[in-house]
């Protein structure tokens, strides 16, 4: 979302949303003026509160009342306002260092109460969901990791006719997979006989089978595309770019059971009063996971294989009508450079994010080492 703040605009959005999310209460000036060192007037904080307003990023409930964060008001604080180079703008040194310092709160506890060495799988995301529910109370949701994954046996690039490849792909479980591209066009004085293609093709394939046999094709995007000799660069740019539809149908992964914990908790918030609410809630989580399940597990492009992502999804930016008041916050552990399940958490919008993204990231990480000891 594009909207530019001044300073000013940024420490008392950011205020507002603090402020907000510790009370529930609607945001007045004089409570900002009270609780937060903004250095303006009261009359200066009601000003700015209605350019903010005017953006769309705050709301009056009522005409009387406060303001508070809109979904849009949400975006900026997450994208822009607890980043550590705005942080300095807004809060003590104490605030700058919360983030890691939680972070670093969820992985000793999960050292502490999890034994990963001597637990099955399954014991072990339980724990992991209870704890991550206790932490940030929030509804913890930890998918099983998916039980296979689609490794490479062979792959074979051949020439169908003048400028038409067709890439082959052959699963360790003898599923045959294949795309059709076209080579960029060659250079009339570069270009070749359709018995050099055919060598050329058979080379880069020798060289993609012995890089990739055994491991998944995701891994393509982080080949050193520099060893290839120099006549046979043009393979590797369409190469990367036109194999990742094949990848996302060879290895689509396939829903898995959730696990969810800490819905008691996080249904006595206020944002959850109202019967009807709750119970959409509920019925996505006990009959509607594979719903739910595409949405929180995210599969990477080939270029952020192996990369620790945390998706934030606020109100109505979830695509599901029953959580389009919550914030979804997720991030997915893996086995290697593979992603195999996801992690993530569930409340109101209204929430503490700096802990819960800290949460979700570091339980991530967490099962993502503790995973590579598993071989489901």
């Amino acid at each position: 979302m594009e909207v530019q703040l001044t300073n000013r605009q940024q420490h008392i959005l950011w205020a507002t949303v603090r402020h907000y999310i510790a009370t529930a209460e609607p945001v007045g000036s004089k409570a900002l003026v009270e609780e937060y060192d903004l250095g303006v007037s009261s009359a200066t904080i009601r000003n700015v509160m209605g350019v903010l307003e005017k953006s769309g990023l705050l709301y009056q409930p009522h005409a009387s009342a406060g303001r508070i964060p809109s979904d849009s008001g949400y975006r900026i604080y997450v994208d822009q306002l607890i980043t550590p180079s705005l942080r300095s703008r807004s809060v003590s040194q104490t605030d700058v260092t919360r983030t890691e310092t939680l972070g670093r709160e969820v992985e000793v506890a999960l050292q502490k109460r999890l034994q990963w060495e001597d637990w099955s799988l399954e014991t072990l995301l339980q724990g992991a969901a209870q704890i991550l529910a206790t932490l940030s109370g929030c509804i913890s949701l930890i998918t099983m990791p998916q039980t296979t994954t689609a490794l490479l046996r062979h792959l074979q690039l051949v020439q169908i006719e003048a400028g038409r490849i067709m890439l082959i792909v052959v699963t360790e479980g003898y599923e045959t997979h294949s795309k059709l591209m076209d080579l960029s066009p060659i250079p009339e004085e570069t270009q070749r006989d359709s018995e050099v293609i055919d060598r050329e093709l058979q080379i880069v394939s020798n060289f993609l089978n012995s890089h990739l046999r055994g491991r998944s094709l995701l891994e393509l995007a982080n080949l050193n595309w520099s060893e290839l000799d120099q006549e046979f660069q043009r393979y590797g740019e369409f190469l990367k770019n036109s194999v990742a539809e094949l990848t996302r149908r060879t290895l689509a992964p396939t829903a898995t059971q959730i696990m969810v914990r800490g819905v008691s908790e996080v249904l006595r918030q206020p944002e959850f009063s109202q019967l009807q609410q709750v119970q959409t809630i509920i019925h996505l989580l006990e009959e509607e996971q594979d719903q739910l399940w595409r949405l929180i597990f995210e599969e990477p492009e080939p270029e952020d294989v192996g990369k620790s992502r945390v998706t934030v999804r606020i109100g109505a930016e979830n695509p599901l009508e029953p959580i389009r008041t919550c914030t979804l916050i997720s991030s997915t552990y893996r086995r290697g450079l593979i992603p195999v399940g996801s992690v993530g958490v569930l409340g109101p919008t209204r929430l503490d994010y700096e802990s819960a993204i800290a949460v979700v990231a570091s339980a991530a990480d967490y099962l993502s080492e503790a995973f590579s000891y598993f071989n489901p």
